[in-house]
């Protein structure tokens, strides 16, 4: 009787739990080795794993983290399907999964084929882009019916290749719906993958899983828009183009200057563009400084102190000498004399 007994117990189980030692297993169903579990079996279910049981094919009970003694007042739905014709002792026949609810961190995605948005500057254009994410499953029984079935065990990849193209489709929608132009991606990068994280998330609520992160790292542009951007920017590091070119030229000029016989043919054409470029600049030069002196007011000199005051002036500014005096005549000649003359014009006589 002993002997039947222990073969008896041999075969049922009493301790039921999950030990996970890799980073990438999202449900793992418990090994029986054709053994049976025996009603008051101890159940451990640890942080981050849930614990579901499955009879004949149909979800019933489904235990949060901690430990259980398998009995009919903790497995209601159990008990209700079960009918227990040796007594609450009895073992029963189910299958047992246990799901791992941590978050599977830096996932990586990326548009394997450039994205169509349509921006407000460009128009339609293509981009590229990359990042990492991280999801959980949050919803157990869903993830059940809906992904992994009946699979003794499932793992991130399994599942990655459908988050992957969910996340990648919905990007495009996400930029669009931002409204960011294609120049300020670079400088939103954190901005947009919040939005996109809210965006995306409930296309893979379906499956019972939520999506906690979504990086964007890089979003690269078609080529011919990172051109147009590095003219925009040269334009503006230059600022004014006037005394950009300036500048050329006297560079050109200093390069031909330290460099005379190195140029041959070459650095002739060098030396005359630059010397055509410097020669321009010399003609404004001498115009702006030929143009300083007619812009001035003509002066002559005072009758009085002889200082130089403008054309027309009645008074001096330096003596106050009225600059229109009687006319004077020649004491040998009698000849008129103009004002401040120093000899007669007509006999020579010095006046005075």
């Amino acid at each position: 009787m002993g002997f039947f007994k222990n073969v008896i117990s041999s075969q049922l189980i009493d301790v039921i739990e999950w030990k996970d030692d890799t980073q990438n297993t999202m449900v793992h169903r418990y090994d029986m080795n054709g053994k049976e579990i025996m009603m008051g079996a101890q159940l451990t279910v640890r942080e981050s794993q849930l614990a579901v049981f499955v009879n004949e094919g149909q979800l019933a009970d489904v235990y949060q983290p901690g430990r259980y003694e398998l009995s009919t007042q903790n497995m209601p739905i159990m008990t209700a399907l079960k009918s227990w014709k040796f007594g609450f002792n009895s073992p029963f026949k189910s299958d047992v999964y246990f799901v791992n609810t941590k978050q599977f961190l830096d996932r990586k995605w990326g548009t394997s084929n450039p994205v169509m948005m349509r921006d407000a500057e460009f128009g339609m254009i293509r981009i590229r882009a990359f990042g990492i994410y991280a999801f959980r499953v949050t919803g157990a029984e869903t993830f059940l019916k809906e992904v992994f079935g009946t699979n003794s065990m499932f793992t991130v990849e399994d599942v990655e290749g459908q988050i992957k193209r969910t996340l990648v489709s919905g990007l495009s929608d996400a930029i669009a719906e931002s409204k960011i132009p294609a120049l300020d991606l670079a400088a939103n990068y954190e901005e947009l993958s919040q939005y996109a994280l809210k965006a995306l998330s409930p296309k893979i609520e379906a499956l019972g899983l939520a999506l906690t992160s979504f990086v964007i790292e890089n979003i690269s542009l078609p080529e011919e828009v990172e051109k147009s951007i590095d003219k925009r920017t040269s334009m503006g590091v230059v600022g004014d183009l006037n005394k950009y070119s300036q500048y050329q030229a006297a560079e050109a000029m200093r390069e031909a200057a330290n460099n005379p016989s190195g140029g041959g043919f070459a650095g002739m054409g060098v030396g005359m563009g630059a010397g055509a470029a410097m020669g321009q600049m010399f003609s404004q030069s001498m115009n702006g400084a030929a143009a300083q002196p007619a812009a001035q007011a003509a002066t002559v000199p005072c009758v009085a102190c002889a200082k130089p005051i403008p054309v027309g002036s009645r008074f001096c500014p330096e003596c106050g000498a009225a600059q229109t005096p009687v006319a004077q005549t020649c004491a040998g000649c009698g000849a008129e004399l103009a004002a401040g003359a120093k000899f007669c014009p007509a006999c020579g006589q010095k006046v005075g």
